[in-house]
């Protein structure tokens, strides 16, 4: 029997109740029909990703404009999902990267397998981003894992298969600590719902937080991070790193809403990895693999004030999606290499709009957010977000300061419509936060720009740091999995 428990105010009209009943339905199973209707018409593929993808564009803006909405079925051994504004950042950033790929890859070749698991993926995210209870975000994590597999190893080659199955053999074991952990709550509470990790052992804390820091790419648990983003397709790196990591992310965060115990646990990792992330990101010479360790230090940005998260984790992925899909046009990875030459301007102009939003400058969503989460930080947050903060100017100006000339541009047809989309995405969305706009804000991110600027040029540019990479490993990404779980079960009894 299927039990519908919508939490709308008694002045809705029930008729308005059903309708977003019936079109949360229509639109979570929606991107599945899609990639069903996209292997039986192949020539239809792309459109049918690209009308999925605009479907979800405009679903997750309706979830700002309406009360909170949970639907229960099955009763305590089936669904809930959970439609709020704070989801509704997530899936709104699902949609327009998801969107902006599409463009992206317009008419390039990719064939109808490419779409059909993009849209797949888009879906499970979507899925997971609603998921307000374990085991339905169990099995969303499970068909994200899946898609991103069959998206990494597209190409076919042997590099591309072996980075796939790296990350999928990872994700798999996290996921078993994670189901065991799953199975502790419902042990203790005869439920699934994310509320009962407040009521359950330690041990089924420690497990699901093992589970969702190493999906979630959080501080040493995202070590595997690096090399999958970097070493995909650049159109596929955009989505794991500007979307698919915060499928881990927001069920963290959710937690820490909900169970006030675990609050400054999750908090503590995200200081953790955002100076983790940006101390490789600022000495990493590969574009690729700077910009997907600066995700593991921005996901510590997004994680720090869990509050207040939903924000920050959409300029995020408008940011970072933008950067990938412009590192990938550029003639080589190697930032020396590209330092000793021009890159040309327009897309210096993308690097440098989309650095200044990520480092804070104002006019950009970037300075919304940072100035939103450090408004909302612990006190003994403060000093190590700070820095990260600092670092990430300093990792940024990179870009900034490459050199640049006018000249012809042969680029994919899409690329500038795709770029457009979350460039223009990060000015619209700055007016979401205005309040931002004061003096004391404005001049704190300009000073730490600006002595990031001043540390790069007398410190970083001049010196030649190899941070080792030997827990990237992929025999002690286990042993890390490992050493994480004995620390979380020792935070958790603590």
């Amino acid at each position: 029997m299927t039990n519908l428990t919508p939490h709308f105010s008694l002045n809705n009209f029930p008729s308005t109740l059903c309708a977003m009943i019936a079109l949360t339905i229509a639109w979570i199973t929606l991107p599945f029909f899609i990639g069903f209707i996209g292997y039986m018409l192949p020539g239809m593929a792309t459109y049918l990703a690209l009308g999925g993808a605009i479907a979800s564009t405009g679903y997750a803006l309706r979830l700002f404009t309406q009360l909170p909405l949970t639907l229960s079925l099955l009763d305590n051994f089936g669904v809930t999902l959970l439609l709020d504004p704070l989801g509704g950042y997530f899936i709104l950033t699902n949609a327009l990267v998801t969107l902006a790929v599409i463009l992206y890859c317009w008419r390039t070749g990719k064939t109808a397998f490419f779409y059909t698991q993009l849209i797949i993926l888009h879906g499970s995210v979507n899925a997971a981003f609603a998921a307000a209870d374990f085991i339905s975000l169990y099995v969303a994590l499970e068909v994200i894992s899946v898609a991103a597999f069959l998206l990494i190893t597209y190409p076919r080659s042997d590099r591309s298969i072996w980075v796939g199955l790296r990350y999928l053999f990872i994700s798999n074991v996290a996921m078993l600590f994670y189901l065991v952990g799953t199975a502790l709550v419902y042990k203790a509470t005869h439920s699934f719902a994310f509320s009962g990790l407040g009521q359950a052992t330690p041990e089924a804390v420690a497990l699901i937080g093992l589970g969702l820091l190493v999906k979630g790419g959080i501080f040493v648990s995202g070590l595997w991070l690096p090399l999958t983003h970097s070493e995909a397709e650049t159109p596929v790196s955009a989505m794991l790193s500007g979307v698919v990591v915060k499928a881990g992310v927001l069920p963290l965060v959710r937690c820490a809403l909900l169970v006030e115990e675990i609050n400054p646990l999750i908090r503590g990792f995200a200081v953790g990895a955002a100076l983790l992330g940006v101390i490789y990101a600022i000495f990493e010479q590969d574009t690729k693999r700077m910009l997907a360790f600066s995700t593991v230090s921005q996901l510590g940005f997004v994680l720090a004030a869990p509050e207040v998260a939903g924000f920050y984790a959409l300029t995020h992925g408008l940011v970072k999606s933008a950067l990938f899909l412009t590192v990938g046009t550029l003639s080589s990875r190697n930032l020396k290499e590209l330092q000793s030459q021009s890159i040309p301007t327009p897309l210096w102009i993308v690097l440098v709009i989309t650095s200044f939003s990520i480092s804070g400058f104002p006019l950009l969503s970037g300075f919304g957010a940072k100035v939103l989460t450090m408004k909302s930080l612990l006190p003994w947050q403060v000093v190590g977000m700070n820095v990260a903060a600092l670092g990430t100017a300093i990792a940024f100006a990179k870009f900034i300061f490459l050199p640049h000339k006018k000249e012809s541009l042969n680029l994919r047809p899409g690329f500038w419509a795709a770029v457009v989309l979350l460039t223009g995405g990060l000015i619209v969305a700055n007016v979401a936060y205005y309040d931002a706009y004061t003096l004391e804000n404005i001049a704190k991110p300009l000073v730490t720009i600006a002595l990031g600027w001043v540390a790069y040029w007398l410190i970083v540019r001049r010196t030649e740091v190899k941070l080792p990479r030997l827990l990237e490993q992929f025999d002690h990404l286990i042993g890390v999995m490992s050493l994480m779980l004995i620390l979380l079960f020792w935070m958790a009894f603590a």
